[in-house]
Order: C-alpha cells, then sequence, then structure tokens
C-alpha cells in the first residue's frame, strides 16, 4: 500500500497566494523589491507565492507590514475572497 501524498494545494491556499500576489502587485512591489524590505532573498517571496513554501503567522504579519497592510486588513480580503469563490 502506498503512501498517502499529503498537498499544499487546497483551494483555500490557492485563494491566499493569489491575494498576496495581488496585494503585492496593487502595492507597486516586485519580489525582489518585497524580498528586500523583509530582509530575505527573492526566492523567500517566490517560494510563498508559488505554495512551494507556507508561512507562519509572524512571517505572514510582517509580510503584511512590509505590504503596509495590517494582518487583520489581509484576513478580512482573505474571507471575502474565500466567500465570493464559494458564491460563484
Amino acid at each position: 500500500m502506498g503512501a498517502v501524498r499529503k498537498t499544499i494545494y487546497s483551494p483555500q491556499q490557492e485563494c491566499l497566494l493569489k491575494l498576496l500576489r495581488e496585494v503585492r502587485i496593487k502595492a507597486g512591489l516586485r519580489q525582489q523589491e518585497l524580498a528586500k524590505r523583509l530582509n530575505q532573498p527573492q526566492s523567500f517571496v517566490s517560494k510563498y507565492e508559488t505554495g512551494e513554501r507556507r508561512l507562519d503567522v509572524v512571517e505572514l504579519r510582517q509580510v503584511c507590514l512590509a505590504l503596509d497592510i495590517t494582518l487583520t486588513g489581509l484576513v478580512k480580503c482573505f474571507e471575502a475572497a474565500l466567500e465570493n469563490k464559494i458564491l460563484k
């Protein structure tokens, strides 16, 4: 019997990744510019935006601060995006 492969690509996770990219783009930042604000390599931003890496809540807050959005504001946008996805 083969092992069950876990995936991080749930519909909710995909929605969050899309939202994080959209917020970065609305802020007028390229991945490299955001990475510099975070004191991280560009690959850090690329990996979490593509789902190769997940952010913990502390990292997510740091990303929000670098994007000039509150964590609460991002969560509200995320909840709205999920509701819109469900209603469509």
